[in-house]
């Protein structure tokens, strides 16, 4: 494109400069430069972002009109995405930044994961990062300190996570403990490298027991009990990752009312499993049947990356048209000491780091795989993968912010949980066990609804459901629905319900953002009559990028 509108150039530079002030956002995105630094995570780094992006918002305030569709959505998303970024900082958020999975630490060990590890330069970068991870927590706990003077605490479950999280990354299973264990199998010659990374793996260790001890002995005693973050938050948090304003009232009673239907539905299907036998009871079986487990987590992880490659070949050009350049997906698993779950990692701006699935898998010998080959859709083809790898490929239409950082739960995870449902209609899942999975995967996003909402703003259960009807939620209660209603294990469900708590309003995005697009397609299939084109249909979806959901609207329907 020629003469494009200055928009575009703004973009770059943005994107350019925040791989400077953020290190570990560079690492992510696979911008080469920055794999020795940390973020500046104290009050004065902050402050040092929150001054660019009022900086940016002026630059895109000043810009011309644009007059093409691809630069008026570069201008719209570049003020959303400016806009979403100060408003954590604006609310003090890193004041309290301690969360089960999305609190700084838990970004900071993921870092790790992304860094190069096949030349010399990436290992001596590993250690630098290592030597020098006492950086970014000092700054977190000026910035806790910070919050605790001005009363804004992180609830005591998610101080009390991050302590153990901190001291599991260091233990001699932990993450940073086998990471440096792995470097003599790494193919690259020991010039002093071994060295540099057990000395920072020592100082790791002092850094991070430093932050723990502080968090134990001065931040947990006083961190107040209750985890529910009340409505006025709750719903700036659930604005951010759906990009649309709720009825909250609405959706908590949708989701139980959909809940009941799927749960109807897994009875019916267990019954045609094993009649006789009760859901409860074919779903124990499915989880020790040796025809639906791996032996092992390596074998798991092979069947699940030839589920998607498999997928990918055969839907390409059927149902979706995908660039060369994002044919090439990735299966590997976490470290010990991550959350429990499954997570993707988009490819690197030059695609040199391809797309990834990463399955945190805990101590498990033996891993069902029942419930898990749905997860393979949504996780990655043609959920995420399909989804966040072709953002990255749009660099003709979309401006770099919109490819690299933009990105709405709502939109995004709505559309990974459709991608269930369709490879359901596709044929995919070609075993009622597996059809049982997909429904536990849609009963586990449902109850989150349900959790999440109701645990935040304090609501009752309805008294006309057979779960607890009338009671209020607790969490050990939201650890049985997650049990009965998704048949999570007992640690996973304990692992999820923390997640919600400690992350308000991400977790209905799920299930809101699939029935958003469920009633588009629906709508456009009734208006387009026999001239509906599904293919069509989702490169309206996916071909703008992410969109807030209302957003998403205009461009499907318009």
């Amino acid at each position: 494109m020629t003469d494009r509108h200055p928009v575009f150039e703004l973009s770059e530079r943005i994107v350019d400069r925040l791989a400077e002030l953020r290190p570990t956002l560079a690492t992510v995105l696979g911008i080469p430069g920055h794999d020795a630094e940390w973020d500046d995570t104290s009050p004065a780094g902050v402050a040092r972002i929150e001054a660019f992006l009022r900086e940016q918002r002026a630059a895109v305030d000043a810009l011309p009109p644009a007059e093409d569709r691809w630069a008026q959505l570069a201008v719209r998303v570049l003020g959303e995405y400016i806009q979403l970024a100060l408003d954590p900082i604006e609310h003090h958020d890193h004041e309290r930044d301690l969360g089960h999975l999305q609190g700084l630490f838990p970004g900071l060990r993921e870092t790790f994961d992304l860094m190069e590890k096949r030349t010399e330069q990436g290992w001596r970068n590993i250690a630098t990062r290592l030597g020098t991870i006492g950086e970014p927590l000092a700054g977190l706990r000026a910035c806790l300190t910070d919050g605790m003077a001005a009363g804004r605490w992180a609830a005591r479950r998610q101080a009390r996570s991050t302590i153990d999280q901190l001291r599991a990354s260091v233990a001699p299973t932990g993450a940073f403990t086998l990471l440096v264990a792995k470097f003599p199998d790494s193919g690259v010659d020991d010039t002093g490298i071994s060295d540099a990374l057990r000395d920072g793996l020592d100082a790791a260790k002092q850094a991070i027991e430093d932050l723990a001890g502080w968090l134990e002995q001065e931040y947990l005693p006083n961190a107040p009990e209750a985890d529910g973050v009340g409505e006025e938050r709750y719903r700036r948090h659930a604005r951010s990752f759906l990009g649309t304003d709720l009825d909250l009232a609405e959706t908590y009673r949708w989701g139980w009312d959909h809940l009941t239907e799927l749960r109807a539905e897994m009875e019916a299907l267990a019954e045609e499993i094993r009649p006789g036998a009760g859901l409860d009871a074919v779903v124990a079986g499915l989880a020790t049947d040796p025809e639906t487990l791996a032996g092992s987590q390596e074998e798991f992880r092979k069947l699940m990356l030839e589920r998607e490659q498999s997928a990918m070949e055969e839907l390409e050009g059927t149902h979706f048209d995908i660039p060369e350049q994002i044919r090439t997906i990735d299966v590997q698993l976490a470290p010990v000491g991550a959350a429990l779950g499954a997570y993707f990692i988009p490819p690197s701006e030059n695609f040199s780091r391809p797309g990834t699935t990463w399955w945190s898998l805990g101590d498990k010998a033996e891993v069902p795989i029942w419930d898990e080959v749905t997860t393979a859709y949504h996780e990655g083809f043609p959920g995420h993968h399909l989804q966040c790898s072709l953002q990255v490929c749009l660099g003709d239409r979309l401006s770099r912010v919109h490819r690299l950082l933009y990105w709405l739960p709502g939109y995004g995870e709505g559309w990974a949980l459709y991608a269930e449902r369709l490879m359901r209609e596709l044929g995919y899942l070609d075993r009622p066990e597996f059809v049982l999975g997909l429904l536990a995967s849609n009963a586990l996003r449902a109850v989150r609804v349900v959790i999440d909402i109701g645990s935040h703003l304090d609501l009752p259960i309805p008294d006309d459901v057979s779960f607890h009807p009338g009671e209020r939620w607790t969490f050990d209660l939201a650890v049985e629905a997650l049990e009965h209603f998704a048949f999570n294990s007992h640690d996973l469900s304990v692992s999820e319900v923390t997640r919600y708590l400690g992350w308000p309003g991400q977790a209905i995005a799920y299930k809101v953002g699939e029935r958003v697009i469920l009633g588009l397609r629906e709508e456009a299939r009734a208006r387009e009559g026999d001239a509906f084109d599904l293919k069509a249909f989702h490169e309206r979806v996916l071909g703008s990028g992410p969109v807030g959901l209302d957003h998403l609207r205009e461009i499907v329907l318009n």
